[in-house]
C-alpha cells in the first residue's frame, strides 16, 4: 500500500519522494525478537550514544518551559506520539480550567509524517514540524531564501510544511523549539542527574516520569519567586 501511494504521489508531483523506498513484505527480513529478562516491558531504543534498553519519555512544554503533558511509551520513535501528546496537553488545560488556548505546536522531524500533518483538525493548534533533522533544518533555513508568491499546487503535506518553515514567520516561530523543550530535558537529565528510571515495568516508569515532571514544575515555580507557600 505504501509503495503504491508513493508511486502515485511521485507521478502526481513529478518529483521523487525523499527517504528510503519501502520494500514489499516478502522481501523484508524478519528479525528474531529478544526480551529483557529484568524488564520485559522495555525496548531497544536508538540514542545519540548508540542503542540502549529503555523507554521513550515524552513531554509537552510551554514557552516558559513548564511541562503540560507527559508520557512514557515503548515505541522506539516519536511518529505516533504527536496527536496523543497534543490530546493530553489539551485535556490537562481543560482540567485546570485554563482559558488560554494552545496556539502553536513545535516539534522536530521525528514527529513528521504525511499522516500527522494531514490529520490536524481545524480546532487544533497550528503545526510547525521540522521535515529533516535539526542540523539539516537549521542549515536549510540559513542557506535558502524565504519563499515568495502563492503556494504551488500539487505539493504534499510535508513539502508544504517545509515551505512554511522557510518563511520569515516560520523561521521565527520554529526557532523557539530549541529554547523550550530542549532545555527541559537538559535540566532533568544533566542538572538534576536523572538520566535513567530506577523502577521497572511500563506502568511504574510512567508514574516515575510523572513525578519527575511534577517536581520539574515545582522547581520552576519555586525559582520564579511567584509562588505563595502559605
Amino acid at each position: 500500500k505504501k509503495i503504491k501511494e508513493r508511486e502515485a504521489r511521485e507521478k502526481e508531483t513529478g518529483k521523487k519522494t525523499r527517504g528510503r523506498k519501502p520494500k514489499p513484505p516478502d522481501q523484508v527480513k524478519q528479525k528474531q525478537s529478544k526480551a529483557n529478562i529484568t524488564d520485559p516491558d522495555s525496548r531497544i531504543m536508538k540514542t545519540r550514544k548508540g542503542y540502549e534498553q529503555g523507554y521513550n519519555a515524552q513531554v509537552g512544554v510551554t514557552e516558559k518551559q513548564i511541562i503540560i503533558a507527559e508520557n512514557v511509551t515503548q515505541e522506539a520513535n516519536d511518529i505516533n506520539q504527536l496527536h496523543p501528546m497534543l490530546e493530553r496537553a489539551e485535556g490537562n488545560r481543560k482540567a485546570v480550567a485554563l482559558e488560554e488556548e494552545i496556539e502553536a505546536l513545535l516539534a522536530d522531524a521525528g514527529y513528521c509524517s504525511e499522516n500527522n500533518l494531514s490529520k490536524k483538525a481545524s480546532e487544533e493548534p497550528e503545526l510547525f514540524i521540522a521535515t529533516q533533522k535539526d542540523w539539516r533544518q537549521r542549515k536549510a533555513l540559513q542557506e535558502e531564501p524565504p519563499p515568495r508568491g502563492r503556494i504551488p499546487k500539487g505539493l504534499s503535506q510535508t513539502e508544504r510544511m517545509e515551505r512554511k518553515l522557510r518563511t520569515k514567520r516560520g523561521r521565527k516561530i520554529y526557532k523557539k523549539r530549541s529554547q523550550t523543550v530542549e532545555p527541559v530535558f537538559g535540566q532533568i537529565k544533566t542538572v538534576r542527574g536523572i538520566d535513567q528510571f530506577v523502577r521497572r515495568g511500563l506502568d511504574a516508569c510512567k508514574n516515575e516520569w510523572s513525578l519527575i515532571c511534577a517536581t520539574h514544575n515545582l522547581l520552576k515555580l519555586w525559582r520564579s519567586g511567584k509562588a505563595c507557600w502559605n
